[in-house]
């Protein structure tokens, strides 16, 4: 397939997928209205930015857990709030100041907007932007509808990459910001915890990245299945909730070979996991935690102090998606094994119970919007 789409007719209405402070979730019409695009054809939008229609949008155990609890530490859902930031599509129409993207275009949306005034912003770090305004995080509405404005400077083209793979650039980017931060070497051992689309992800990079040995855990023994799958090299551990962090970490190290690692990849949040990670690692290790958990926890403060175990944590990502475009083009990194279910955009409600529920088997779940490919 060409790197351009045909440009499609806006026909049918713009909808978005809802939560709101009571927990419910719907689908429901929304903006921008489809009359507003089919007239304008992007002369009303803001100067470089873009429309573009969404085709696959990945459910992000945020998005669930937005609905569910209705807040993720001090971000709140206080009113009807769209979900979704996992997203890909294609440009449907353009401000007339922008040059390097056209109508055609198939893009991976990059859900951050900031301001490019802080020092975050400045240098580099933007994914600490004083202003950011986060797409799916309350209050700001997320990307799964039909149709969405974006500044085309965060619209990533991906080529002939399907909008599938397009979709999840955003969890490879989390993955890829880890990378980078804990600083994983050809040789290490590492420990990733747990086997959700983060873990899974972040295991695949590890093996890029010629990490050896590789353990991953987790509660479900399914999941443990599609790790072993996806790298038949990782040693797995199904996570005993009845052991002591100390028992649990020594569990880990001999099925490592008897190797602490170097560097655990903690990609749940949850205290026990990340105290089991501590207790896994080698003097002078790094504990590197992904994963979002409580405002509050406790940690083994003794072993990280007479251990020098260094801990050590993540929020988001930046400058990564030219880096995960390539790893996906060129067949570095393979995450199709990784989507479970599918679910056309009318059926998302099915979708949100799909993807959160333990029993369905699930691991990424899709929703898709008049897809082609």
């Amino acid at each position: 397939m060409s790197s351009t789409t045909t440009i499609e007719t806006i026909s049918k209405p713009n909808i978005g997928v809802f939560t709101n402070p009571d927990h419910k979730l719907w689908v429901e019409e929304t903006g921008p209205k489809t009359d507003d695009l089919k007239a304008k054809k992007g002369e009303d939008l803001p100067e470089g930015w873009v429309t573009v229609a969404i085709k696959s949008t990945g459910i992000c155990g945020s998005d669930v857990h937005f609905w569910r609890n209705g807040a993720i530490g001090p971000m709140v859902v206080t009113d009807n709030h769209i979900l979704g930031h996992e997203s890909a599509g294609v440009v449907i129409a353009t401000h007339p100041s922008v040059t390097h993207l056209q109508t055609g275009d198939r893009v991976a949306i990059e859900p951050g907007l900031i301001c490019n005034n802080c020092e975050q912003c400045l240098t580099g770090r933007y994914n600490g932007c004083e202003k950011m305004r986060f797409l799916s995080t309350p209050p700001i509405d997320g990307l799964l509808r039909r149709y969405v404005n974006h500044p085309a400077i965060w619209c990533h083209k991906i080529g002939d990459m399907t909008f599938e793979n397009g979709a999840l650039l955003e969890p490879l980017s989390v993955a890829l910001a880890g990378m980078e931060r804990a600083g994983v070497a050809l040789g290490d051992c590492v420990l990733i915890c747990g086997a959700g689309p983060i873990g899974l992800i972040t295991l695949l990079c590890c093996q890029a990245a010629g990490a050896c040995p590789l353990v991953i855990t987790d509660i479900d023994e399914g999941r443990l299945e599609v790790a072993s799958k996806i790298c038949p090299r990782v040693k797995t551990y199904k996570v005993d909730a009845s052991l002591s962090p100390s028992d649990a970490g020594a569990a880990i190290v001999k099925i490592a070979g008897e190797v602490k690692p170097a560097i655990a990849m903690e990609c749940t949040g949850v205290e026990s996991s990340v105290a089991n990670a501590i207790y896994s690692v080698k003097f002078g290790g790094k504990v590197f935690v992904i994963g979002v958990g409580r405002p509050e926890m406790s940690l083994p403060f003794m072993r990280l102090s007479t251990q020098e175990i260094d801990l050590q944590f993540q929020y988001r990502y930046s400058n990564t998606w030219p880096r995960a475009i390539r790893l996906v083009r060129d067949g570095v990194i393979d995450m199709r094994q990784m989507v479970t279910h599918r679910f056309d955009l009318e059926d998302a409600v099915k979708a949100f119970e799909t993807s959160g529920d333990v029993k369905s088997g699930a691991i990424k779940v899709m929703i898709q919007s008049e897809i082609d490919s």
